[in-house]
């Protein structure tokens, strides 16, 4: 069935002014102003913008339930997850999986096709979380780069997180490889991936840190974790392994093209060239950066150096929202404080797409040209906040876009009207919302 998306407003894509043809899950054909090409359906987009799905490569689903914590606002990350660690010490697979199901949901109607997600705290009775992840993004019909984070350095070896988050060295290990086994779709078209993801220098020992990036090459899988977000984390390194934070996860082998990092904000030159060299990529969290007061990403020094930057919501107790296209503004906005008019809403655009999914290591995704996945998110200018925009494109991210009217992944409908297609929103926010109650106070 050829599905002709027709005349759209505005399209992310060169030479495709009068629409796009998908087939089989796949686009098939871009079609120039004026022409007609073969199709059995048609769909006119004479209303929406259309853009290739948006894809988040850092978030913590889980962090959903402690949205705004009394206890944790107005903190920076070292504080912030001291308050919030013991609320996550009680978390069940009853509340990750709806905490996940509604992170999806939020960024499915964003106009995210494909995201990444970052788990690891693992509770007692939590060991199967991966599997919780996956089922939630298979009954949303979304892409997911799951990464099996870890943790195995706690408070009592120096570490900061408590003992009654972490596992130790062997059970996270044997887990990479039964989910790697279990869940792992090599080549382009999967729909779930699985990378290895320990959470920080601070929360990992080196022997976990190596041990997991020998076991990735062994497998062809990702890289990835958290690195350069704050000064402490700087602070850390050089008083407990005596050097910067890049050079320790050089020493632990992770630099290689199968590796992302999220934030990298307190790079220097040097480290940014070693970088590029690598090939590793960095995923840009601009709310979570602001709202944590961490710092600024060099994103335009990092692309010079040749780094694949991508964008992440970054987990919804420090970003407070799973919306990558609020995400797109606020990379934007940010960007503009450091390089000013240089930055524009292409390269907002660009980073939540094609970067993001070289990030991921993925060419099949984040762009809209003959042979890609059809992954869309089309939105509509009806609101009063675009009236009387004249770039339809620029008015997504200048005006302040944030939900998509239609999401298209592999060729079918995911969102219609603005709404997740068979997801009760009313009965999801009430679950939601119950658990996040009992966990508010939890310690």
């Amino acid at each position: 069935m050829r599905l002709l998306i027709k005349n759209p407003l505005s399209i992310l894509a060169e030479n495709a002014e009068g629409g796009i043809v998908v087939e089989d899950g796949k686009i098939v054909e871009l079609v120039k102003a004026g022409e007609t090409p073969a199709h059995d359906q048609v769909f006119d987009a004479s209303e929406h913008v259309v853009l290739p799905g948006l894809i988040n490569t850092h978030h913590h689903f889980y962090q959903t339930l402690t949205r705004a914590h009394p206890e944790a606002i107005n903190k920076e990350l070292f504080d912030w997850l001291k308050a919030l660690y013991p609320r996550w010490a009680k978390l069940t697979p009853n509340a990750l999986s709806i905490a996940s199901k509604l992170a999806l949901t939020e960024l499915l109607m964003s106009g995210v096709t494909t995201t990444s997600d970052h788990h690891y705290v693992f509770p007692k009775g939590l060991e199967d979380a991966m599997d919780i992840q996956v089922s939630e993004a298979k009954a949303l019909g979304m892409r997911m780069m799951v990464t099996r984070g870890s943790m195995n350095l706690s408070e009592k070896d120096g570490g900061l997180p408590p003992d009654s988050v972490v596992q130790d060295h062997d059970s996270i290990l044997a887990d990479c490889e039964r989910v790697i086994k279990k869940y792992h779709q090599p080549g382009a078209g999967a729909s779930i991936q699985i990378a290895l993801a320990p959470c920080s220098p601070f929360s990992v020992t080196r022997q976990l840190m190596r041990d997991t990036a020998t076991l990735a090459t062994k497998q062809n899988c990702r890289l990835h974790t958290h690195l350069a977000e704050t000064k402490d984390e700087d602070a850390f390194c050089q008083a407990t392994f005596n050097m910067r934070p890049l050079d320790y996860l050089e020493d632990c082998g992770w630099l290689s093209n199968r590796t992302w990092l999220a934030h990298g904000i307190h790079f220097n030159d040097a480290d940014i060239a070693k970088l590029g060299r690598h090939g590793v990529g960095v995923c840009h969290c601009p709310t979570s950066n602001m709202v944590l007061a961490s710092g600024q990403c060099r994103t335009c020094e990092l692309e010079a150096a040749g780094v694949n930057v991508g964008l992440g919501v970054d987990g919804s107790a420090s970003n407070d929202s799973s919306n990558l296209m609020e995400g797109v503004r606020h990379a934007l906005m940010i960007n503009r404080l450091t390089y000013g008019q240089k930055v524009t809403h292409l390269d907002a655009l660009r980073w939540a797409t094609k970067g993001s999914a070289a990030c991921l290591g993925r060419d099949d995704v984040g762009e809209i040209a003959v042979g890609k996945q059809a992954d869309l998110a089309l939105f509509k200018l009806d609101e009063l906040r675009f009236s009387g925009a004249g770039d339809p494109l620029a008015a997504l991210v200048l005006c302040g876009a944030h939900r998509a009217d239609l999401v298209m992944i592999a060729g079918k409908w995911r969102v219609a009207d603005g709404l997740p297609i068979g997801v009760d929103l009313g009965q999801l926010k009430f679950e939601h919302g119950k658990i996040a109650k009992s966990m508010m106070n939890a310690i």
